[in-house]
């Protein structure tokens, strides 16, 4: 991590997708502030003043007192060009190019699973929450519990990951060193104490002015493979990072509820609208992010036999040619089959645990 890379950040004019927009032209934070104004002008698309102003280094008195912030407050500033930024963070297209964290480091590129939910939790959902979290801390070594430190079942989720000793991740809306809300500093301490992390993407310099808790749910999403909601009403912060995770390709999981709890409203439309799988276990969970397929399978679960196919089954897996998933409408066109025909062959591959059907009625070979 460079000064520029916190310039950039503090640039008037460059927002979030500014700075991805001219990373992604000139490759590093450096490269920019040695542009001349023409070439941000004609290489980036820069206006005349903006790119004025990266010329004339504006950013670089305020990035100085940040770095100074940093080190008195025992803050680590990394940047998406640098190799510990999180790489699934760094996969999504609204990446924030400077994140500051307080804690470890590595706990931002473990195997993150992020579970949020409603501020105002059930015993149902704190119970679902606990279960959950204590079952994946059995099975899945590294693993990292992402949350929001928020009331409910963010807290309850980073609260469980520390009962069941692993790591877990508080994303906060927020500057560092401090957390809010204020009520949940003694846990952002034991997170710390356990080997976890505090992040956040707000400088120190940020104004607060209480927009920044959306924002904050996309780096959730954005750092876990897949996204938990416990319990959800019809509305609110814990949806919009389900709506942020499906839309960076991660898979969404829901825990249902009962139709008459207004608690889970929000989960039950969720599944009923197969915006998420529904889980009721760890094992679930396991089989949705297909970690028992992991680096070291035999630390999870034993590996099925190959299965027996039937030929006409074995003419269909043959299709899958890579590991990337086809969706039915690809299998139609490379087999000639109708749809039902093709439906009766996919459920067999399945019960035969040669294909796995992922969101968006796709398919994966196993």
């Amino acid at each position: 991590m460079t000064i520029e890379d916190i310039a950039l950040q503090m640039t008037p004019g460059i927002g979030i997708k500014g700075a991805v927009h001219l990373l992604e032209r000139f490759g590093d934070a450096r490269s920019i502030f040695a542009a001349t104004a023409d070439e941000l002008a004609a290489k980036a698309g820069l206006r005349p003043d903006t790119a004025q102003l990266l010329v004339r280094r504006k950013g670089f008195p305020a990035a100085e007192r940040e770095l100074a912030h940093c080190r008195r407050n025992g803050i680590a500033a990394v940047a998406s060009t640098d190799p510990e930024y999180p790489p699934l963070l760094r996969e999504i297209t609204d990446y924030p190019h400077v994140i500051y964290i307080k804690g470890c480091v590595e706990a931002l590129s473990a195997r993150c699973i992020s579970i949020v939910g409603t501020r105002e939790a059930t015993p149902y959902g704190q119970t679902a929450c606990n279960r959950l979290v204590g079952g994946l801390a059995e099975r899945i070594p590294g693993l990292s519990v992402v949350s929001g430190l928020a009331f409910g079942i963010d807290v309850a989720a980073h609260r469980a990951a520390l009962e069941a000793g692993v790591q877990t991740v508080a994303v906060v809306a927020n500057p560092l060193p401090g957390v809010t809300p204020a009520q949940h500093t003694d846990v952002a301490r034991d997170i710390l104490v356990h080997g976890g992390a505090l992040v956040t993407e707000l400088h120190s310099q940020s104004k607060q002015n209480g927009n920044f808790y959306l924002a904050r749910n996309r780096i959730i999403a954005g750092l876990s493979a897949g996204c938990i909601v416990v319990e959800s009403p019809d509305s609110g912060g814990s949806l919009f990072t389900a709506h942020c995770a499906d839309s960076y390709d991660r898979t969404v999981m829901a825990v249902p509820g009962r139709i008459t709890d207004r608690a889970s409203a929000g989960t039950n439309h969720l599944i009923r609208n197969r915006k998420a799988q529904l889980v009721l276990t760890a094992d679930d969970v396991i089989r949705e992010l297909m970690w028992d397929l992991g680096e070291n399978p035999a630390t999870l679960r034993a590996k099925p036999p190959t299965p027996e196919l039937t030929p006409d089954e074995a003419g269909l897996l043959g299709c899958f040619r890579t590991d990337d998933p086809l969706s039915v409408e690809a299998l139609g066109e490379l087999t000639g089959l109708n749809p039902g025909e093709l439906a009766t062959l996919l459920v067999g591959l399945e019960l035969a645990g040669a294909v796995r059907q992922l969101p968006g009625n796709r398919y994966m070979k196993l």
